[in-house]
């Protein structure tokens, strides 16, 4: 493994190649699936001569250090390579996904202000048609053939380049900006996080001392940039063949098809697709004795998934759920052994969803709910233990500020002045055990504010979740007579018939009585399907379904 404290992660790459110059560093699924699907690869030395003929172009053309350049170019080989050329030339990335809608893409774009943009002849067509950057866009690279005059086509250039070309990653200040990372849009419209080389680095770091990734495993990444991190690792990336923007619905079989053939031992996956894969494993008996640890991330993931996927794991073999956000990643990790045998139980009885203890190098604290803007640290903020307030973080990891958005920032960053440093609000409630361990609570922005209490939802919903026939629920506000009451809104497991809903209902009503912060609701709602997050297709939009409980209400 490489352990020299680089300052650029792109230089992880032109040192790898160095070192193991023959080892594949990414494998990427070519044409439809097939039990013999082909694969074209990237050995180290090739991806780096690639790269470097791909960052010669990029200066060429004005794209250099400080350049804001999206990029829309699906996982694949040219991903790999051009985000590694742009790392290396100090332009700054912009990373949005696809899936989260022509609206918000284009203020997320207008926002970003790039220079650049670089994508397959779909994302420019897109671009042309629905304005997108319009204002500021002055260099425009597609990755086919150039279809009208103010494109440059990168098959065309590079046919040009000197192939034995050489780029060294620049040698960057630790707080210059390396990339602008879009979040979900979870809770919101998205917004543009501001990643610094700094962060990346730690990021790396953090990832390797926690899991003990070793040099010469194989990684299966499920979420594409996270596969950028293999060289630092010293991995192999494998991508799956899947719609990166729909992983509740991945075909299991190309999942486990991929596994096996590798001989993957480390996999990354949101709950959604933990879940999917857990379910047909079982349903067909399959093991996945390669593998040496899995990692789901990305909301909390249910113990009957995490119990359900053991099953396909060597016995010692553990699910490491870390738990973060965007503007910072990790903050803490649990195992799933740690779930099952220690706070499954507590979580049944609406306490929470236990998220482990701080990784090493992060410092968490809580303090007491509010939607203000905090301009200070101050530590007699701090809550004691069992107290649910605002989980709040600090750490190399943790990143400063969004880009163009200077009231979220505001509200989202705590400066420390004292100690030099500032906390990142994590927009989650929880609390503190008297073990150290962390517990999430839900979204601060979830929490149901009623005239007799307040409510949070992972609480709440932890107990209903018991119940063998509900998938999942959610906690929302309605207005009834102008008061706000709380209503759980309920998702099946597929296949239940509709003669049985009430009874489940009054299971859950029964449920509710048992428990003292439950008592008071009285209000369920069967719902279809739940609308979930592009990325991880795990978090709620409890906000769209409060719109859909309210009409559901009053109609």
């Amino acid at each position: 493994m490489i352990s020299e404290p680089f300052g650029n992660i792109a230089a992880y790459l032109p040192a790898m190649a160095g070192r193991q110059p023959d080892t594949v560093a990414v494998y990427c699924p070519v044409g439809r699936f097939t039990l013999q699907q082909k694969y074209a690869s990237y050995t180290y030395a090739e991806l780096e001569r690639q790269s470097n003929c791909i960052a010669a172009v990029l200066i060429n053309l004005g794209i250099g250090r400080g350049v804001r350049t999206v990029l829309m170019v699906p996982p694949g080989l040219e991903f790999f390579a051009l985000t590694f050329a742009l790392f290396k030339v100090g332009a700054v990335p912009v990373l949005v996904d696809p899936g989260m809608g022509t609206k918000n893409l284009k203020t997320c774009l207008e926002e970003a202000q790039p220079t650049a943009f670089i994508g397959i002849p779909k994302a420019h067509l897109a671009r042309r048609l629905l304005g997108w950057a319009r204002r500021t866009l002055a260099v425009r690279l597609t990755t086919g053939p150039r279809l009208w005059f103010d494109e440059y086509s990168l098959p065309n250039l590079l046919a040009t380049t000197d192939e034995q070309v050489t780029c060294p990653p620049i040698d960057p200040e630790p707080d210059e900006t390396a990339a602008i990372l879009f979040t979900s849009g979870s809770t919101g419209v998205p917004k543009g996080v501001v990643y610094t080389h700094q962060n990346f680095i730690a990021q790396v770091q953090a990832l390797k001392n926690i899991y003990q990734i070793q040099p010469g495993e194989i990684d299966l990444p499920t979420f594409p940039l996270f596969a950028l991190f293999a060289p630092a690792l010293g991995m192999t990336a494998v991508i799956p063949q899947m719609d990166f923007t729909r992983p509740g619905e991945v075909d299991p079989q190309k999942i486990i098809s991929a596994i096996k053939r590798f001989e993957v031992t480390t996999m990354f996956g949101s709950p959604a697709l933990i879940r999917r894969v857990a379910l047909y494993g079982n349903q067909h008996g399959i093991s996945l004795p390669t593998l040496k640890r899995v990692i789901s991330a990305g909301a909390p993931v249910a113990a009957t998934t995490l119990e359900q996927f053991s099953h396909l794991l060597p016995e010692n073999v553990r699910i490491f759920t870390p738990y973060g956000a965007t503007e910072a990643l990790p903050v803490c990790s649990i195992d799933s052994a740690t779930i099952l045998e220690q706070t499954r139980q507590r979580t049944d009885q609406g306490r929470g969803v236990c998220v482990g203890r701080p990784v090493p190098g992060v410092e968490v604290a809580i303090i007491p709910i509010s939607d203000e803007v905090i301009d200070q640290f101050d530590s007699k903020l701090l809550l004691a233990v069992d107290q649910i307030g605002e989980i709040i973080v600090t750490g190399q990891q943790v990143t400063r500020s969004y880009f163009n958005q200077a009231e979220s920032t505001r509200l989202a960053k705590i400066a420390d002045p004292i100690n030099q440093r500032f906390f990142h609000r994590m927009g989650d409630l929880g609390y503190r055990d008297d073990m150290g361990r962390i517990w999430f609570c839900g979204r601060k922005s979830h929490r149901v504010i009623s005239t007799q209490e307040t409510l949070f939802t992972i609480p709440c919903e932890g107990v209903f979740n018991t119940h063998p026939q509900v998938f999942r629920t959610a906690l929302v506000g309605v207005k009834i007579d102008d008061k706000t009451v709380p209503l759980i809104c309920v998702e099946l497991e597929s296949g239940i018939p509709r003669a049985q809903h009430q009874q489940i209902i009054d299971d859950l009503r029964a449920i509710a009585a048992r428990f003292t912060h439950t008592a008071r609701i009285e209000r369920f709602l069967i719902h279809p399907a739940f609308p979930v997050d592009i990325r991880h297709n795990a978090k709620i939009f409890r906000e769209k379904l409060a719109v859909w409980a309210q009409q559901q209400e009053t109609s």
